[in-house]
């Protein structure tokens, strides 16, 4: 077994311990920001820090294998770009952060969490998964292609309701009722899974796949809180509004 496939299986399981641990203590950042987490930094520099390398590093790793790079991983890394462009440089600026503040332990603890991930990505799919001159025009890469972007437009489209409902109604939290946010709490972490679904399915590697269960590991517990405080703020809360799957959880 190589060094990289037991790294992997690593990173499973820390992911799994992730996921039980999120279930019990809520990442402090955003609504759910408290004391005891050291200094505080401005949230939209800590977003850019903590998602940086998702764009710089997978850059970097791009151009030092450039010559061995074919099409179809010259369109992988554009469509990775494609989201964490807007998630790192445009996301942060384009929200009125309700809560302005971040701890830096959260943005620092992000940043290296994504160095490792994006590190994931790049050597599992740039070295180690090869892929047939017809890859791009497959049912597997088309398939998986169009979940990326259906679950992109769905994650763009639910924050940007927010930040819309902002603009009309004022700073701070109120209760959303268009689109997904009609049947769940958290439609753009809804989304976003979709999104990393896609991933997995059209680069059809084990490092998709791995992002896809850190994706999951992270946004289910917070999708589950945010729920549990949308119920508790707004006591006219719709009683059959999900967490995170439509009509499911």
């Amino acid at each position: 077994m190589s060094l990289f496939n037991i790294f992997i299986i690593f990173w499973v399981l820390v992911a799994i311990a992730t996921f039980i641990y999120l279930f019990f203590n809520n990442a402090p950042y955003g609504r759910h920001i408290e004391e005891g987490w050291g200094t505080n930094i401005s949230a939209r520099a800590g977003w850019v820090i903590m998602e940086s390398p998702c764009v710089i590093l997978m850059i970097i790793f791009g151009l030092i294998v450039r010559n061995d790079l074919d099409l179809v991983h010259e369109v992988f890394l554009m469509i990775w770009l494609t989201h964490y462009t807007h998630r790192t440089f445009i996301y942060p600026f384009v929200i009125d952060m309700t809560n302005p503040k971040m701890p830096i332990s959260i943005a620092v603890s992000a940043f290296c969490f994504n160095l490792v991930n994006v590190s994931i990505q790049a050597f599992g799919i740039f070295y180690f998964t090869s892929y047939s001159s017809d890859w791009l025009s497959s049912d597997t890469f088309i398939v998986g292609l169009s979940l990326f972007f259906i679950g992109m437009f769905i994650n763009i489209r639910s924050d940007y309701l927010i930040v819309g409902l902002r603009k009309k109604m004022g700073p701070g939290y109120h209760l959303p009722n268009k689109f997904l946010h009609k049947y769940v709490s958290s439609p753009n972490y809804f989304g976003e899974i979709i999104e990393w679904i896609g991933w997995a399915i059209l680069t059809w590697s084990i490092s998709g796949l791995v992002f896809l269960l850190w994706t999951i590991a992270n946004l289910f517990p917070r999708a589950i809180a945010h729920h549990k405080w949308y119920q508790e703020k707004f006591g006219n809360y719709p009683k059959n509004r999900k967490a995170i799957i439509p009509g499911i959880i």
